[in-house]
């Protein structure tokens, strides 16, 4: 029986019963069967709202999404929404960009002018009524929602997303990027991405996802991606989170490697109120390799925490994973990132940073680096830091004729360069330049 009586979950059980009706018709059993399990599932789990021994959780509080009553909305409705969610796609306009509104593919605004024609890429909703095989296979079993509230609500409740498939053998040169937009009107909505990517064998792919919104109000994105890497394949990952800022965003993305696959990523989180990523990267294949980086900053109160987790389960792989921080004013961050080591994985070369750079005396960082480390002949190093702009460089700049703005300016992004040095893609290396310009600008301009 469902239970209405815990915080945050009975609009959800309307939305569901709802979305059944009208957004998810002609679905396969197995896909309808998987929604009801998790809702089932979530209906028990509730939200992880008490903090109370609850390490997963311990620093972000999250009672003021578990509290709200969103609304699911298909398309805006309004003129103004409409037209700001055009004048997005226009600024934004890549040759493989598939954009979704409001949790929804819109074929009208998207574009794809150059992919292989063996390569599948479009509307998850599409292929999972389509009953496609390969969806069938991935789908829901890299993201396992039995013990995680967030992914079993967006299993439950999701109605489309991406769903990308590169063969074995293929190579896309150009990047995919999918855009999801946010159109609030004059509802508090809620949106339940979804990405599915599998990468055959040898395969070779760059895939962009991008989240915003087009009216800063209390909007709800919950986010899962599922990747699956086949043998010898590559896929180099970005997301950028910029929402409003008064938005919630939770991710999750689960990461799954086969033997000698490489997956490289790069985070940025520049808005939201309360953001929340979850990044699991399962080494399930021996001589497999993965590359986590990250960049957040945060100011006003702003909170964002990333929890990443890479299990080494199978011998002679390699981690690098390197997270940094700008926090401004009373805005708050969490790290707390896992390296395990299975028993029998030798050889493991893994390595983990988490840098915080403090503007304020009010912003606070909390990072825990961790290892649980069950086999021998390995090699492991983690660390974290968290400090204020080195006077004596900043002294040392204006000694040499730059005023202190200039000089702020040039520490701050000196320590981001590690960062932003390892997006590989020119065009859009120089994109997240000048988002973090544009950050850093709009800072300047309120001291």
């Amino acid at each position: 029986m469902v239970n209405k009586t815990q915080t945050g979950q009975s609009p959800y059980i309307d939305a569901f019963e709802w979305a059944q009706k009208n957004l998810n018709v002609d679905e396969p059993s197995w896909a309808s069967t998987l929604r009801r399990n998790a809702l089932d599932t979530f209906n028990t789990l509730g939200f992880p709202v008490s903090r109370r021994n609850n390490e997963e959780w311990k620093y972000t509080d999250i009672r003021r999404i578990a509290s709200h009553q969103f609304q699911i909305r298909s398309q805006p409705n309004t003129t103004r929404s409409i037209l700001a969610v055009e004048s997005i796609v226009k600024d934004s306009a890549h040759s493989n960009n598939l954009v979704f509104v409001n949790g929804s593919f819109s074929d009208q605004l998207s574009s794809v002018d150059s992919i292989p024609t063996t390569v599948r890429i479009g509307s998850l909703s599409d292929v999972i009524k389509e009953d496609f095989p390969v969806v069938r296979e991935h789908y829901a079993t890299h993201a396992k929602f039995k013990s995680n509230a967030f992914i079993a609500l967006n299993t439950a409740l999701v109605n489309d997303g991406a769903f990308i498939y590169i063969p074995d053998n293929t190579e896309v040169a150009e990047p995919i990027h999918l855009s999801f937009i946010t159109a609030p009107d004059d509802k508090d909505i809620l949106s339940n991405t979804r990405v599915l990517i599998v990468a055959g064998k040898d395969s070779k792919a760059t895939i962009v996802e991008t989240y915003q919104g087009t009216l800063d109000r209390e909007y709800f994105t919950n986010s899962v991606t599922e990747a699956a890497l086949g043998p010898g394949s590559t896929v180099k990952y970005f997301k950028i989170q910029k929402q409003c800022k008064n938005a919630f965003h939770v991710t999750n993305t689960e990461i799954s490697h086969q033997r000698n696959s490489s997956f490289s990523s790069v985070n940025i989180d520049l808005g939201g109120s309360l953001v929340r990523n979850n990044l699991n990267a399962y080494m399930g294949g021996e001589g497999s390799s993965c590359k986590l980086n990250g960049l957040y900053m945060t100011t006003g109160s702003q909170h964002v925490d990333n929890q990443i987790i890479i299990d080494h389960a199978k011998p002679h792989t390699v981690s690098r994973e390197l997270y940094k921080g700008i926090l401004n004013e009373r805005s708050r961050t969490v790290f707390h990132g896992s390296i395990i080591v299975r028993k029998g994985a030798v050889k493991v070369d893994a390595r983990q940073e988490d840098k915080n750079l403090l503007l304020s005396n009010e912003a606070e960082a909390d990072t825990k680096p961790a290892f649980w480390i069950y086999c021998d002949d390995v090699k492991c190093a983690h660390g974290a830091a968290c400090g204020q702009i080195d006077d004596e460089a900043l002294f040392y700049m204006q000694s040499r004729g730059l005023n202190e703005s200039l000089a702020r300016r040039l520490l701050i992004t000196g320590f981001l360069f590690e960062i932003i040095d390892s997006i590989e893609v020119a065009s859009l290396k120089s994109h997240i330049e000048c988002l973090v310009s544009s950050t850093l600008n709009q800072w300047l301009q309120n001291t």
